[in-house]
C-alpha cells in the first residue's frame, strides 16, 4: 500500500517539532542562566530574561502542534546546553563566550524553524506555518541582539587587561 505525503512526511515532522520544544525550552534555560550569572551587566539581565520569555512564548504556541503530530524526544540540544551554558563563565571575556554558546543555540532554533516551515508549507498547515514563521521572526530578534552584544564586549574583552 502506497502512503500519503502526509504519512511520508509527518515521522520526520514529529522529530522536528521534538527538536524545536526541546531546543526553544534550553534556550530560555541558558537565556536565564546568562541574565541570572551576569546580572552586574543590566543590559544582560533585562533582554535575556526578555528573550527567554520569547522562547517560552514559541513553546506555548508549538503546543498545539505538539499534540497534533506528536514530538520525539531529542536529546542534542541537552547535549549543548549541559555542555555549554550551564553555568556562566567569569569576567568581560567570559561574557563573550557565554553570549557565543547563546548564539549556538538560537541558530539551532532558527534553523530548526526553517525546516519545520518547509513541512508546514508542504503539508498546507496553515497553523504550523504561522508558528513556525513567527517564531522564526523572533527568534531572528534573538540572534540580532546577540550579534550586537558580542560586538560590543569583544573589544574590553579581547584587549582591555584585566
Amino acid at each position: 500500500m502506497q502512503q500519503t505525503p502526509e504519512e511520508v512526511v509527518m515521522p520526520h515532522l514529529s522529530t522536528y517539532v521534538g527538536l524545536a520544544d526541546h531546543s526553544e525550552q534550553t534556550l530560555a534555560d541558558s537565556l536565564r542562566t546568562v541574565a541570572d550569572g551576569h546580572a552586574s551587566e543590566v543590559d544582560v539581565f533585562h533582554t535575556c530574561h526578555l528573550l527567554a520569555r520569547m522562547s517560552d512564548r514559541h513553546r506555548d504556541a508549538l503546543a498545539p502542534v505538539v499534540h497534533r503530530y506528536g514530538e520525539d524526544d531529542i536529546t542534542e540540544p541537552e547535549r549543548l546546553h549541559a555542555s555549554g551554558v550551564a553555568q556562566v563563565r567569569g569576567g568581560a571575556i567570559g561574557l563573550v563566550r557565554d553570549l557565543q554558546d547563546l548564539h549556538l543555540l538560537a541558530t539551532l532554533v532558527q534553523t530548526t524553524w526553517t525546516v519545520i516551515a518547509q513541512g508546514a508549507q508542504g503539508l498546507r498547515d496553515s497553523e504550523l506555518l504561522g508558528v513556525a514563521t513567527s517564531s522564526q521572526a523572533e527568534t531572528a530578534r534573538q540572534l540580532t541582539w546577540l550579534d550586537t552584544r558580542m560586538k560590543a564586549a569583544a573589544p574590553q574583552a579581547l584587549i582591555v587587561t584585566p
